[in-house]
């Protein structure tokens, strides 16, 4: 069944088809409509559920946390401001290896004041030891977060689905619905080995000597690790009943490509309009859409650019005092092979800035040729900078 949709609403009916047992909402802009239309389905006794309205953040994940203990799926939403005050509790989920999946809806952060999209937010967060995925479209928000469920609960660890303020919170696409009882056959219920249970105490969370931690701490970055295999595994599971591929690369024209315009979030359909216009200017030009950011999906990265000798990174994101967040990343995973591949940065698109086809053109071309108007700052070239 198909329906037109704003991609809140194909979050909050992903968390029905996938038959969360607890949603903690705390409203923020833009992802407010995800928890009020669970909050409505949860009321109409369109789905079995327990809705927590909480005070803060902070409380939505550490109610989440303990949900997910007990052995209930639990699922929350949040932004922005919101997200980076759950810091905290990020960091307590994934040490406490409860498959939570939690919906980012990214949003510059403060101050001045911005509603807009910045993946600043949930970059932020990346060494919590969250699985982050970076969503295209609404089908891909929908679809995400019923594939998060079942690779978090593989894996026992928490996943963050992240979309773009506005370019997806708030733009209607049409959607493929997939029907209940097939999603229940892709996502049967959750069944921990393990949960708190008053029938059968346990301990958890207790004290660590220095003898065990380093090893448990090894333990789960292996298993973090591994997630990039997972998800493309389940991904291929989700296309099987479904028909639609989510990977967690995603390349476009690269198989003879000498330059790669590398993004994440929707700005990856405009790379892949400019790689059009650019190969009949007669350049070999492909686009990569980084889908996963935690762990960095290194495999598919390097088979996707074995042949490129140009990435030209494009940051909706920043780390003051070095660069853009998703360069870094490339340049450490480069590092290797620093001699034979030219990376260029640009910062582009933070705050809501338009990244367009008209938008990246230019920087391609400025990256090729040295000539343009992104002004430099230390590594970084600034795109959208006022005189």
């Amino acid at each position: 069944m198909k329906k037109v949709m704003m991609g809140t609403e194909a979050a909050a009916l992903a968390a029905k088809l996938a038959r969360v047992q607890v949603v903690s909402g705390y409203p923020i802009t833009p992802q407010t409509v995800i928890v009020e239309n669970l909050a409505d389905v949860i009321g109409r006794g369109e789905l079995k559920a327990k809705y927590m309205p909480v005070e803060s953040e902070h409380s939505a994940m550490a109610s989440c946390i303990g949900a997910s203990l007990t052995g209930a799926r639990a699922f929350t939403a949040t932004s922005s401001q919101g997200l980076v005050y759950m810091h905290e509790m990020l960091h307590y989920a994934a040490g406490a290896r409860v498959p939570v999946v939690m919906v980012n809806c990214n949003r510059a952060l403060t101050p001045p004041w911005n509603l807009y999209c910045d993946h600043t937010d949930s970059l932020a967060q990346r060494d919590t030891g969250w699985g982050q995925y970076y969503c295209a479209d609404a089908q891909d928000v929908l679809d995400a977060i019923l594939i998060a469920y079942n690779v978090a609960e593989q894996a026992l660890l928490p996943v963050m689905i992240n979309m773009d303020a506005f370019y997806l919170t708030h733009t209607s696409e049409l959607v493929d619905v997939p029907d209940q009882k097939v999603v229940d056959i892709f996502l049967p219920s959750y069944q921990p080995s393990s949960k708190l249970d008053v029938d059968d105490p346990k301990t958890f969370g207790n004290v660590c000597g220095a003898d065990l931690f380093t090893s448990i701490k090894y333990r789960r970055h292996c298993d973090t690790l591994s997630l990039e295999k997972v998800w493309d595994q389940t991904a291929t599971r989700f296309c099987d009943h479904f028909n639609r591929l989510h990977p967690t690369v995603e390349s476009y024209q690269t198989e003879d490509a000498d330059v790669c315009v590398i993004g994440i979030g929707t700005a990856s359909g405009a790379m892949r309009l400019a790689v059009d216009r650019l190969r009949e200017e007669g350049l070999k030009v492909g686009s990569l859409r980084l889908a996963m950011m935690r762990p960095f999906p290194r495999e598919g990265f390097e088979e996707a650019i074995a042949n490129v000798r140009h990435l030209i990174v494009i940051d909706r994101d920043v780390s003051f005092g070095a660069e853009g967040i998703v360069a870094q990343e490339l340049k450490a995973i480069l590092f290797d092979r620093h001699g034979d591949v030219k990376l260029t940065g640009f910062i582009a698109g933070v705050g809501g800035k338009d990244i367009s086809v008209e938008t990246i053109i230019p920087l391609v071309q400025q990256a090729i040729s040295g000539a343009g108007t992104a002004v430099e700052a230390g590594t970084t070239l600034w795109a959208d900078v006022l005189p």
